[in-house]
């Protein structure tokens, strides 16, 4: 069975270099027989948050939403790419998450982050994570950092020199553990219905 993984990438950036990881990282998942997509925050264009999709009369949310959230309950595992934007997180992609609460609940979710310095937005990935627990997903231990992006990946996502070994290295590992808490909480919850 494919686990159907949803890999969110946030930047508005118009030379957008993350991108070139999300690509990646879409293709490399694919390449291990999941079902992925790529959910792009500056393609779906959500508005700023005023109202949180549960916060909608049913049937009355936007279709933008609509859709987004069926596809958030419906995924197996999340894929969170961040850049780091002041040592923070990119204000694209927190809000789109910031729309959902309870579709994320009960499942794992893994944190790649870049940087154009050697840092590789490890800053950001780190605010990820409390974010992340807080809305309800198993955060695992696993994370990838890459930077600079633009030595580790070309403009096609495919890695590059030393940095780009280095990253073909360490992807591996971050899949297995990935999968590894995917079927874990599948496995769980034929077991046991969530608490809430």
């Amino acid at each position: 069975m494919a686990d159907r993984i949803l890999v969110f990438y946030g930047s508005y950036r118009r030379d957008r270099m993350g991108i070139r990881l999300a690509d990646y990282l879409v293709r490399e998942l694919a390449a291990r027989g999941n079902d992925v997509e790529l959910i792009d925050a500056k393609a779906l264009d959500l508005p700023m948050l005023d109202r949180m999709y549960k916060e909608y009369p049913q049937g009355e949310a936007p279709e933008v939403l609509e859709t987004l959230a069926e596809k958030i309950r419906t995924a197996d595992a999340f894929l969170f790419v961040t850049g780091e934007y002041n040592w923070g997180l990119q204000p694209g992609l927190k809000n789109l998450t910031d729309h959902f609460l309870e579709e994320w609940f009960w499942r794992p979710a893994a944190i790649a982050s870049y940087s154009a310095g050697r840092l590789s937005g490890a800053r950001a990935s780190f605010a990820w994570h409390g974010t992340l627990s807080e809305m309800g997903m198993v955060v695992i231990s696993s994370t990838l950092t890459v930077g600079p992006i633009a030595a580790t990946l070309d403009a096609e996502g495919k890695p590059t020199g030393h940095a780009g070994e280095s990253l073909g290295h360490a992807f591996p590992r971050f899949a297995d553990d990935l999968a590894w808490w995917t079927n874990a909480a599948r496995a769980q919850k034929a077991h046991k219905t969530p608490p809430y």
